[in-house]
Order: structure tokens, then C-alpha cells, then sequence
């Protein structure tokens, strides 16, 4: 920890400010507390000022309760996504087998493995940095590096109760939209969702029964306005589904649902 005067840590709250940054203050104190000279002070915060993210200038996040590793250009994981992991608790016991797909740094799953340590949680990415950061949050033994299911030991097929996804689901021409930190900053694997947003849950929902163990669910981040073709996806594959959602927080979860006597797709 680096130690300044009220005056040296005012002018560093006064530039974040300047370049932007709604929460300086916090922001300067982070930064102030990860340094370990002044040097590297300014380095740090000379990044901020040009738009790098806070979370990967610290090389974590802080994600329900958990200090998460986030290496640079690997996907930040959001507040709302934190509704995300609390529906996926609710829908896990003891000894549940949980997927977490399209991990990224693996923060879901580490989240869910804090709240239900019983669980056995594996993780997947087709991103090989995200790949490398996830296992440095999640036993690295369980964490793979594919094309979503394709990575996942066949061991668990027919298996698994609780699969837990934060797949991109922005559409392709609104990634320019985007704040500068997200677009230019994390890999656009972690953001596109093609043309309608929709591709990567496509795929997901055309792959995931045969996956899931008998009254086992899928559960996947969807924005409000998607929510209901997401529904549709699932529903198709003959996953009983519900939609839920977090006014609080803007975040909606489609929650899909196999059978408990489960015939395979």
C-alpha cells in the first residue's frame, strides 16, 4: 500500500473524476491500497485515466462477496450477473454436479462453489486466456478449454443439474454502442451474440438436455427484451421454463427444466 497526503490522494480522486470515472473516490482508494510504490501509482492510474477497466488494472474483481482474478482482456464479471448465481444456488443440493459454460474468469462458478461447498463445479470456456484466468479461480482439474458442451468430459453426460450460463448475448451491430471499457478492453467472444444476439443460447439450447440428469436446469443470463425468444429456444427442446427477474438489478434468467423422467432428445 502506497501512503499519500489528503492533498496527493485529492488530486488523484480529481483526475479519475475528470476522465470519467462516477465512483473516483472509491476508485482512488483501490488503487492507493493495490500499489506498492508510488511508481507504480502512477502507472496504475494512468491506465484508469485512459479507459483501461478498474478490474483489470487491479487484476480482480469483486463479484458476490468473492475477490475474482481478472486478467487483462478477460470479461469482467457484472453486478447484475450476481443474480445469475443466486438463482443457480437456489436450484442446487448437496453434492449438485454444476456447469459453469461460457465461464470466462470463472467468477459464476466460483460463487456458486462459495455458496454450496458440496457442490462439484466444472467450467468451460472456448477463450483459452479465459480458460487460464478461470482456473486460477476454480480447481483447475475442472476447467476446459472447448466449444461450449464439446469441452466437457463425456462423464458427465446425463449428469449434470445445474448448468449455469452467461453466454454473450449482445447483438452484433450494438457492440460499437457499448461502453468503451467493455469493447475495447474484453474479447469479443465474451460480448457478440451475432445478429440477433441470440446465436451462442441457440446453440446452448439445441445441446443442453442431453447433459442434464433428470430435473436438471439450465440456467442463462438474457436481457428483458430477449427473454421470451430465450424461452422459446428452450422450451422447444422440451425444457419446461420460467423467467426471472430482478428489478432491482435489471437482470432476467431464463430457467430451464428437464423432465424427471428424462427421455433423450
Amino acid at each position: 500500500m502506497t501512503t499519500l497526503s489528503r492533498s496527493e490522494r485529492s488530486l488523484i480522486e480529481s483526475r479519475l473524476r475528470a476522465a470519467g470515472c462516477v465512483f473516483a473516490a472509491d476508485e482512488a482508494r483501490l488503487l492507493v491500497s493495490s500499489a506498492r510504490s508510488a511508481s507504480e501509482l502512477e502507472v496504475m492510474v494512468d491506465a484508469r485515466e485512459s479507459g483501461r477497466p478498474l478490474e483489470h488494472i487491479l487484476g480482480w474483481a469483486e463479484f458476490c462477496g468473492l475477490h475474482v482474478r481478472v486478467d487483462p482482456g478477460i470479461f469482467v464479471p457484472r453486478r447484475r450477473t450476481e443474480f445469475l448465481v443466486r438463482q443457480a444456488v437456489a436450484h442446487c443440493r448437496s453434492g449438485s454436479v454444476v456447469v459453469d459454460l461460457c465461464c470466462g474468469s470463472g467468477a459464476v462458478g466460483a460463487a456458486v462453489a462459495a455458496a454450496v461447498p458440496s457442490a462439484d463445479v466444472f467450467a468451460a470456456d472456448i477463450d483459452p486466456d479465459a480458460v487460464r484466468c478461470a482456473r486460477q479461480n476454480l480447481d483447475p482439474s475442472k476447467v476446459f478449454a472447448g466449444d461450449l458442451f464439446e469441452a466437457l468430459p463425456a462423464r458427465l453426460r446425463g449428469g449434470v443439474d445445474v448448468v449455469v450460463v452467461n453466454a454473450p448475448y449482445v447483438p452484433s451491430s450494438r457492440i460499437g454502442l457499448m461502453p468503451p471499457e467493455a469493447r475495447l478492453y474484453e474479447a469479443r467472444v465474451a460480448l457478440d451474440g451475432g445478429p440477433d444476439g441470440l446465436e451462442v443460447q441457440r446453440r446452448i439450447a439445441a445441446e443442453a438436455r442431453p447433459w442434464l440428469a433428470p430435473g436438471g436446469h439450465v440456467l442463462i443470463e438474457t436481457s428483458t427484451e430477449q427473454a421470451p425468444q430465450t424461452v422459446e429456444l428452450f422450451s422447444k427442446t422440451g425444457l419446461a421454463c420460467q423467467i426471472a427477474h430482478s428489478q432491482k438489478t435489471r437482470a432476467t434468467v431464463v430457467i430451464g427444466t428437464s423432465p424427471v423422467s428424462l427421455k433423450r432428445a
